[in-house]
């Protein structure tokens, strides 16, 4: 089976810190090489893989200002279905602008909808719903108005995680400071519990972080130490009394939260999204309507066992279940043209 993995260009595959799409797609296509599979991973230049890499933007347009990024995107797609016929199937994992190749190729196109990032991106997969397969990371994550053929949620290599048993005393906030992974509320919740809180992740909104989070910075109780590359984060959440999680918006997925529950660290968020298919309310973390039972539930975090969140990652959140649930699906496309 020869596999063409679109990836993103914002980021390297995989990415040096932040880049969610990127991380997944990198596992997929190393544990698909690892399988015999012929993959051709498109993506950056910079990327790393053990498939084969196809490349035309030298580096990820977020960590090189100077590349426009619409125009490296079409350069980039383009360059993908212009070799369409090379291929057995197509992953897409590059949101939807890609589906309106579809209809110009007959390789079958497996699309992964990491998230909608607005109501107003749907008339084109709606288009595209009786000509390309989707993916949802979730059950949450679905829309209505499309049909798909599995959901499969993401996974992890479990040993980028150490498991640790003993924790510090702080809370940790990980992931994009903005208002919809809720920074300004895990501030909040740490004040009013008296905890540290050390805060990592890229700043993707600068108005709010300067707003709602650097006042309250004081290198002390609130720290922010940017961002988080593989060795600091296994150590930032391994160590974390707790991962606060106060999202403000349905979370397609939420990789953090499976990261920290991989080092052992019970998480505490906002029931929003995906969140019920991740958190087990007070088996691996607590699901809460607000703050104020965010609070309530930071003393509660002594009753989780640690050891019940790493299961949680072995049993349902690894890449290699990831792996196989992907081949099930690009089987299961090829099987009516073989």
């Amino acid at each position: 089976m020869r596999i063409a993995m679109l990836s993103p260009i914002a980021w390297r595959t995989p990415p040096r810190h932040y880049g969610p799409w990127e991380s997944v797609v990198s596992l997929l296509t190393e544990g698909l090489v690892s399988r015999g599979y012929d993959v051709t991973l498109f993506a950056t230049g910079d990327s790393e893989t053990s498939g084969k890499l196809h490349a035309v933007c030298a580096r990820g347009y977020e960590e090189d200002r100077s590349i426009m990024p619409k125009v490296w995107e079409c350069l980039h797609i383009s360059e993908l279905f212009e070799h369409a016929e090379d291929f057995d199937i197509i992953h897409n994992n590059f949101d939807f602008l890609p589906l309106t190749y579809t209809g110009l190729i007959t390789t079958p196109v497996v699309t992964t909808i990491h998230g909608f990032s607005s109501p107003g991106i749907l008339p084109v997969y709606k288009k595209y719903n009786s000509k390309v397969f989707y993916v949802s990371i979730s059950d949450a994550d679905r829309s209505p108005d499309l049909d798909y053929i599995k959901t499969i949620h993401h996974g992890i290599d479990i040993k980028q995680f150490d498991f640790q048993p003993e924790p510090d005393d702080y809370l940790l906030f990980f992931g994009r400071i903005h208002h919809d992974k809720g920074a300004r509320e895990a501030l909040e919740i740490a004040r009013a519990c008296n905890k540290k809180l050390i805060l990592a992740g890229i700043i993707q909104d600068e108005a709010y972080y300067h707003r709602h989070v650097k006042p309250h910075l004081d290198n002390c109780n609130a720290v922010y130490v940017g961002t988080a590359g593989p060795v600091q984060r296994n150590q930032l959440l391994g160590k974390a009394y707790a991962l606060l999680h106060p999202i403000n918006f349905n979370e397609p997925f939420g990789l953090s939260v499976i990261e920290s529950m991989a080092c052992g660290t019970p998480v505490i968020a906002f029931n929003k999204g995906s969140m019920p298919e991740l958190i087990e309310h007070g088996k691996n973390g607590f699901l809460v309507s607000g703050c104020e039972e965010a609070v309530k539930h930071v003393v509660r975090i002594k009753d989780i066992n640690r050891s019940d969140c790493r299961r949680t990652v072995e049993d349902r959140f690894t890449a290699d279940s990831m792996v196989e649930k992907y081949i099930d699906v690009y089987t299961q496309v090829l099987e009516p043209i073989q």
